[in-house]
């Protein structure tokens, strides 16, 4: 079991900031201030090689952009013995396959179950009637959309308690946000769409208590900012036989100039959580939900050209995972402190 620290309590206890409710306008155009430019070398430092990616999209002025629904599909793929990845280049669904039946981590957009979800799994041999659980990263349809589906064929669904709340109390028309962590322009909004089906409320994960099905632990780790319940987490997969430490972050900001200061502050305090936690358990495989700024398709890529005893593009190692952390961390930073220049 995770042991939160007595400054990690003291966080979690704080009453959550709305971060999409305050939408900022991109910052103007201008040199970066010596405080900025610190901030840039010490990530860009961290990033190294192989975490340009990441430097590049959230370290950038008007950084990111949120995910689309109809961003291109990937193939499906067996990234390890035992997980699988379905879905689309920005919003991905894995899939663990335990001794006790499949495990979901997100389950994608609802009405794209039949069109890519099901289907997707099916490729690669996996029987949706096998699904035990699915684990939500955040209460944000693209992420619950196919949840009910398996919930009313006998699946488990798991989310932290603040986001069951989001979910069956999702904000107004003209206040929420679309998927991906930003609030929708009025102008572009045109019709509002008629909501998703939440999933019931049923498992209610909680801060470092591991859930196991059949042979496999997950340990949730609580992440607010993207939204109150966002959440990462850490489970065991096997490369040819051989147990690697993977965490899954579920709640990345993908356009911090939408997100208040005060939003953007707590994300940072959530990121620097993920980074003790993930130190801790020994995290060497990193995954996202929202694969769109650690060269996830370049990774699929090399995955597909792998021979036998060449390293699985996944296993980032131990201190790269850290610094790839770092990277998220020291540019929202960035984007923080752009804001205080201005």
């Amino acid at each position: 079991m995770v042991r939160a620290s007595a400054v990690l309590a003291s966080f979690l206890a704080l009453p959550f900031v709305t971060a999409l409710t305050v939408a900022q306008a991109p910052p103007a155009a201008q040199p970066d201030s010596a405080e900025v430019r610190r901030l840039l070398d010490t990530a860009r430092k961290g990033a190294g090689a192989d975490w340009v990616e990441a430097f590049d999209f959230i370290c950038a002025l008007n950084a990111g952009r949120a995910n689309r629904a109809d961003d291109p599909e990937i193939a499906p793929t067996k990234v390890f013995d035992n997980l699988y990845v379905i879905g689309r280049s920005s919003t991905a669904v894995w899939a663990v396959t335990t001794s006790a039946g499949i495990v979901l981590i997100d389950s994608g957009y609802p009405d794209q179950i039949d069109s890519v979800l099901l289907p997707g799994m099916r490729t690669i041999g996996l029987d949706p009637s096998q699904v035990r659980y699915v684990f939500v990263g955040h209460g944000h349809a693209d992420h619950f959309g196919g949840a009910p589906y398996f919930q009313q064929r006998g699946a488990r669904v798991v989310l932290a308690g603040p986001d069951w709340d989001l979910m069956e109390n999702p904000a107004p028309a003209g206040r929420g946000a679309a998927p991906g962590g930003t609030a929708a322009p009025p102008a572009a909004r045109g019709p509002a769409p008629a909501p998703a089906v939440p999933p019931k409320r049923d498992v209610v994960a909680v801060e470092g208590q591991p859930i196991t099905v059949g042979d496999v632990a997950f340990t949730p780790v609580m992440i607010p900012g993207h939204t109150p319940g966002s959440m990462g987490v850490i489970f065991p997969v096997k490369d040819s036989g051989t147990t690697r430490i993977a965490g899954l972050f579920g709640g990345s900001i993908l356009t911090p100039g939408r997100i208040s200061d005060a939003g953007l502050r707590q994300y940072i305090a959530s990121v620097e959580h993920w980074r003790e936690v993930t130190r801790r358990m020994n995290v060497e495989v990193e995954l996202q939900n929202h694969p769109m700024y650690d060269g996830f398709l370049t990774k699929l890529e090399r995955l597909q050209r792998r021979k036998p005893g060449e390293p699985n593009p996944f296993v980032v190692g131990r201190d790269s995972y850290q610094r790839f952390v770092g990277v998220m961390s020291g540019c929202t930073a960035v984007q923080l402190a752009r804001r205080s220049a201005a």
